[in-house]
């Protein structure tokens, strides 16, 4: 089977092109339909551009949409014995899928068709025998748009220079988070990372190599997360915070620790730093609890700032945490200094006004 492809440099067709060269991404294309001709002939049509994965059935190309995650579906309106009607508003009713844009195939010339695929959402609408040209077109011009929205987001919620979240985002999926968690009976973690004497680092070396350092002290905290629920942003100068759901006491210490230690590793010269190997290190402060609908997600990340300014007022280079007794506003179950072993129960005196 040859189909001619038709690839007019349209606009749509660059900024694609843009896109993807900007971002390394592959787009990804799901064709939900039963006739195994028309499937074929789609790949044939996007192929060199867009990754096709396909399925015949409405249970099959659900799976496919958790799994795959497409970027822009293509769907018949008669699947044998199914109705694509039913399975767009399936689609669109699943709050992790409804943003997904579906275009709907079908060989129907009937005008009640057309109106009620975008009653139910739908983008476009591509008719049978499927035109390349036609067909080519309206895909790459809505995923064009998907993808750029998709940007314009990221770029929206991400710190520029480190490419991690700002704190906007932080402070929206930590109340998210917080609402989930008191749902569901799971913990709540959150580390707060500052850099340890990072104004003098700045003053020594330039900014230039601030920025450098921010940088490779966001990559480390980005690494130590490995969850996609898990949240790492850049939330002020040179201070991080982690956010990370369904994560109880110990096992946040853990990543604190961890992130701490890494920091270190990265032996990055600074001879006005908080050790005497003269290297960038940092403070980390740690809190957890079980949220309750009594309480709010500010108070969590008050004690986790508290127990950061412990850290600095301890010496620096150290994890400080606490476990929020559950209901209790002010008071902690324990407390701990991981970078020298010792623990102690109870709160600790009020954090300074250093830096």
């Amino acid at each position: 089977m040859q189909v001619k492809q038709c690839l007019p440099e349209s606009p749509m067709h660059k900024l694609l092109d843009q896109i993807v060269q900007m971002t390394g991404y592959r787009p990804r294309l799901l064709v939900v339909d039963d006739d195994p001709v028309t499937v074929a002939i789609l790949r044939m049509i996007f192929e060199r551009k867009i990754d096709i994965v396909s399925a015949a059935t409405g249970t099959a190309a659900m799976a496919q949409c958790h799994s795959a995650r497409p970027d822009l579906i293509l769907l018949d309106i008669n699947l044998g014995e199914e109705d694509g009607f039913d399975l767009c508003q399936h689609i669109k009713r699943q709050p992790d899928l409804a943003g997904i844009p579906v275009i709907f195939i079908t060989g129907s010339h009937a005008e009640e068709d057309e109106v009620q695929a975008f009653k139910l959402g739908a983008v476009d609408f591509i008719r049978k025998p499927i035109s390349p040209f036609i067909a080519e077109s309206r895909v790459v011009t809505h995923l064009a748009l998907q993808l750029q929205t998709a940007l314009l987001k990221r770029v929206a919620h991400s710190d520029g220079l480190t490419g991690l979240k700002n704190r906007r985002t932080f402070d929206e999926e930590l109340e998210r988070d917080w609402k989930e968690c008191a749902r569901t009976g799971w913990p709540l973690s959150v580390i707060m990372i500052d850099i340890d004497y990072f104004k003098q680092y700045n003053d020594n070396y330039g900014h230039l190599a601030g920025d450098a350092c921010l940088r490779r002290v966001a990559s480390v905290i980005h690494a130590a997360l490995c969850r996609p629920s898990d949240c790492a942003a850049r939330y002020g100068g040179e201070e991080f915070t982690c956010l990370l759901p369904s994560t109880d006491f110990k096992g946040a210490l853990s990543v604190a620790e961890n992130i701490r230690s890494c920091i270190s590793a990265l032996a990055i010269a600074h001879r006005d730093g908080a050790t005497a190997a003269q290297i960038v290190t940092a403070s980390i402060g740690v809190a957890s609890c079980y949220p309750s609908a009594d309480a709010g997600w500010l108070d969590l990340l008050a004690a986790a700032d508290h127990q950061l300014y412990r850290a600095k007022d301890s010496g620096r280079d150290r994890v400080c945490g606490m476990l929020r007794a559950p209901g209790n506003h002010g008071a902690s179950l324990h407390a701990t200094s991981r970078s020298t072993g010792q623990e102690a129960a109870g709160s600790q005196a009020a954090p300074p006004g250093a830096n």
